[in-house]
């Protein structure tokens, strides 16, 4: 990833997806953030009342590092997100090693590039949640052109912040 900072999550996620443009990345995606929820649902089971309450811990944690991304990247919010629910149950960091296996193995593999995360970790968390919802409901599982299908506007890096925000307005 290029060292370009984005000044909202609307702005970064044409960039997010412009990073997944083949489908089986994608697929290897979906494939890791699935196997994260079955590992949700299995600490849940093994934990029934610590768990979720260190997920809702996990996810006051996440509103507040997205709004804060922009400002740089986000590594204290992400310790503790990962370090709250897997203190509730180990389970969770099983799950979270898979996604990340699943994903990174998409961007090194087979996209040939660096994953988002490495910048801007918690807003990579929620395109891939917004990635994973989009497929769920049949989108953006061919084709290798994931901004055209969802019909959003590209980045262009070329113009200042103020100047696309126009340009995509007219």
């Amino acid at each position: 990833m290029s060292e370009q900072r984005f000044n909202s999550f609307e702005e970064f996620f044409p960039f997010y997806l412009s990073e997944h443009e083949n489908a089986n990345s994608r697929r290897l995606h979906f494939v890791g953030t699935t196997g994260w929820f079955a590992s949700l649902a299995a600490s849940t089971v093994a934990n029934p009342v610590g768990f979720p309450l260190a997920m809702a811990g996990f996810g006051l944690i996440m509103r507040d590092a997205i709004k804060r991304e922009n400002e740089g990247p986000a590594f204290k919010h992400m310790a503790a997100m990962l370090a709250l629910p897997t203190l509730a149950s180990p389970i969770f960091l099983g799950g979270v090693v898979w996604a990340y296996g699943c994903a990174w193995a998409g961007h090194f593999l087979i996209e040939k590039n660096r994953p988002a995360t490495f910048k801007q970790p918690i807003w990579s968390l929620y395109g891939d949640f917004k990635m994973w919802t989009h497929m769920l409901r049949g989108r953006l599982w061919s084709g290798e052109n994931p901004i055209e299908e969802l019909q959003l506007a590209e980045l262009d890096n070329t113009r200042s912040a103020p100047a696309r925000v126009a340009a995509a307005v007219h």
